[in-house]
């Protein structure tokens, strides 16, 4: 009961946070959302590249690359938002104006980003769906890739950090079979040498979510891949 309780009163508290926003399903039916294509212009007032992340849970990824860049704009994605509301009440209690929280399914996200509107994915330990017949609904799987085609710009980045060396495998052989541009891949990241990645990348590598500190107490190896699309 208590946990209910702090649920909604999370819900009601974040309905008033500017930095938060929760379409209704017309937007998501129509693709008419109103910050769709004015990002920039209406919400982050400047021209800075917009970095999206996939399944944001607390928010810790979103917020932690909003410290280290603030020449970007962050926008986090997720449809929990118990979880949400963490991230989002510390970016604004430390006034970060580079970062929004979109509430929705990553399923209806081609509803709210115009064509090159983004500039780069992070896709940060989403739900594997390791049953095959779940496939479709990994976020990395073709028809997810097509969707984030439609509002990624020419040469945008593509980041997946997990846990799980199935979905790094199958994404792999996503990247492989549809001939995109493989910039970086590590199947064990903090045995690897991080000190080889571009500075930008070795900074954001050094965030770790609730879940990362987690899985790694219990040993499991931490993957990473980074590619472009087009």
């Amino acid at each position: 009961m208590g946990s209910n309780k702090n649920k909604l009163e999370r819900f009601a508290e974040m309905k008033s946070f500017a930095n938060v926003f929760e379409p209704d399903i017309e937007n998501v039916k129509t693709g008419h959302y109103h910050l769709k294509g004015n990002w920039r212009e209406d919400y982050f007032k400047n021209d800075n590249p917009i970095v999206l992340e996939l399944g944001c849970g607390k928010g810790e990824y979103t917020v932690g690359m909003a410290e280290k860049f603030p020449d970007k704009n962050f926008i986090a994605i997720d449809i929990k938002g118990a979880r949400m509301y963490i991230g989002s009440k510390h970016a604004l209690e430390h006034e970060m104006y580079n970062v929004a929280f979109l509430r929705t399914r990553i399923e209806f996200i081609e509803s709210f980003f115009e064509k090159d509107e983004v500039d780069e994915i992070w896709i940060t330990f989403p739900d594997p769906q390791p049953i095959d017949r779940r496939v479709k609904k990994r976020l990395t799987s073709p028809l997810f890739l097509d969707r984030y085609l439609k509002f990624l710009k020419p040469g945008g980045i593509v980041h997946l950090k997990t846990d799980s060396a199935m979905l790094h495998e199958y994404t792999l052989q996503v990247i492989r079979d549809r001939k995109y541009k493989l910039i970086d891949a590590s199947a064990d990241l903090y045995a690897s040498k991080i000190s080889e990645y571009d500075i930008d990348t070795q900074e954001i590598l050094g965030i770790k979510t609730h879940y990362e500190t987690l899985f790694s107490e219990k040993g499991f190896k931490i993957t990473y891949l980074k590619f472009q699309m087009n």
